[in-house]
């Protein structure tokens, strides 16, 4: 999927779920530098969320748009999403580089990300977030209504 600027991405960027057009070593840096859910996650494990994963990455857009298939501009962002397709999705490493902030594109980043898994008819696609609470409401995330159904095995 390498989709234009026509659906909500800011023109002048793209995003693709193109597993080839990851910059897998600058995405391990923004996380395990600058972003308080991952510093200091080591680089093997972070390549192993991304096999595992649905990843979407942010790119500035090649003057004219890339042509399919073709690699576009410089990677800006980056969303990773584990999921069965069917009943359930875990949004997270969700990731705007500090220069392109400012712009809507975390924002679009996210609708992009509901909008993808919307065919899949998914029951809820669940996330968390210590300081972007704006960034999700905007996509239509809420609160959980009933946080004490919720239980958590945390074994780090």
């Amino acid at each position: 999927m390498n989709d234009s600027s026509s659906d909500g991405i800011p023109a002048g960027y793209e995003v693709s779920t193109d597993p080839a057009r990851l910059d897998l070593a600058l995405i391990h840096h923004w996380l395990s530098t600058d972003a308080y859910w991952a510093l200091g996650r080591p680089r093997e494990r972070q390549d192993r969320a991304v096999a595992g994963s649905l990843n979407f990455g942010l790119y500035e857009a090649v003057s004219g748009g890339a042509a399919a298939g073709t690699a576009g501009g410089r990677q800006v962002g980056y969303a990773r999403v584990v999921t069965d397709h069917t009943t359930f999705a875990w949004l997270c490493d969700v990731y705007i580089a500090p220069a392109a902030r400012g712009k809507g594109l975390g924002t679009a980043l996210v609708t992009r990300v509901r909008d993808h898994l919307a065919p899949c008819g998914l029951r809820r696609i669940l996330l968390a977030t210590g300081d972007a609470h704006e960034v999700y409401a905007r996509v239509g995330f809420e609160p959980l209504a009933e946080p004490g159904k919720w239980m958590a095995l945390g074994l780090q």
